[in-house]
């Protein structure tokens, strides 16, 4: 069994601009997933929960960290990198929001108004000036 670990960090502790990441820990194999402080822990959860449905399905899919890793920090699109057509991982990313919509659905949260927040976060700025280092 995968040990699975979701932390709720600042914004700006982000690796990229991101408000959810997942990176695997090369020595025991443990799932870290790092979701922006949104200052609503049912919109966290969201979040968190897309991240690990995204993760485990690239791995089931053997896409590996490093393809997602490149493409997310190379990206240079609007909006979401996994909703790009050339994105590698858009299979299990938009299976993983289907799963987050279904979630909200459920939890009565207007994915309008969660959208809303999600763009209103403070323009990323990260905590140093190489977006790729994995300092936290």
């Amino acid at each position: 069994m995968i040990n699975v670990t979701i932390r709720t960090i600042p914004h700006y502790e982000q690796r990229y601009d991101t408000i959810g990441d997942w990176q695997y820990n090369k020595g025991d194999g443990s799932l870290a997933i790092y979701v922006s402080d949104l200052n609503n822990w049912r919109y966290e959860l969201l979040i968190g929960i897309h991240e690990l449905v995204e993760a485990l399905l690239c791995s089931h899919a053997g896409i590996k960290q490093e393809i997602v890793d490149t493409f997310d920090f190379n990206y240079k699109g609007d909006g979401e990198p996994g909703d790009d057509y050339k994105c590698p991982y858009s299979g299990p990313h938009c299976i993983a929001t289907g799963v987050e919509r279904i979630l909200a659905a459920i939890m009565g949260i207007s994915w309008t108004r969660y959208e809303e927040t999600l763009d209103n976060l403070p323009k990323w700025k990260g905590k140093n000036d190489d977006p790729t280092s994995t300092a936290r």
